[in-house]
């Protein structure tokens, strides 16, 4: 099999400004590449090795904006920061922090799990989660 490495999301949005400006600010992104397309651009936001790709669209959406932790039917739900606290990060995101759910505690799962679901200015929703931890024996795929 060939190499394979997680490279981008990419998000269509109304606001692309406000939208690369939420994902600087307050999850580290940076500018990576500006790809003009007439009167609009692709931008590309680079944290380590992930990056995210803006697209502005005029275009309303079809579906309603998402709740809680993004739709329930198929397709991509929400994307997810891991973070040290997640009371802190909120605090740090001040009143751009659009809570959609939470904060919740999965303690039943793993000791000091929490998430809170937050929209961005898009309104696509972003999970930020704490203590996560891999399991060490998942059962095999059948």
């Amino acid at each position: 099999m060939a190499e394979l490495a997680f490279n981008h999301v990419a998000i269509t949005c109304k606001d692309p400004i406000a939208v690369e400006r939420f994902y600087t600010k307050h999850f580290g992104f940076k500018r990576a590449r500006v790809i003009p397309l007439g009167a609009d651009q692709i931008v590309f936001l680079k944290s380590g090795n992930l990056y995210l790709e803006i697209f502005g669209t005029k275009e309303d959406s079809p579906n309603p904006p998402p709740t809680n932790d993004g739709y329930g039917f198929p397709g991509w739900r929400h994307i997810a920061f891991k973070v040290d606290n997640v009371d802190a990060k909120l605090a740090e995101m001040g009143s751009d922090a659009k809570i959609t759910l939470g904060p919740l505690s999965f303690d039943d799962f793993i000791k000091g799990w929490r998430t809170v679901w937050v929209a961005d200015p898009g309104g696509n929703i972003v999970e930020i989660s704490q203590g996560y931890t891999d399991q060490d024996n998942p059962p095999p795929l059948t």
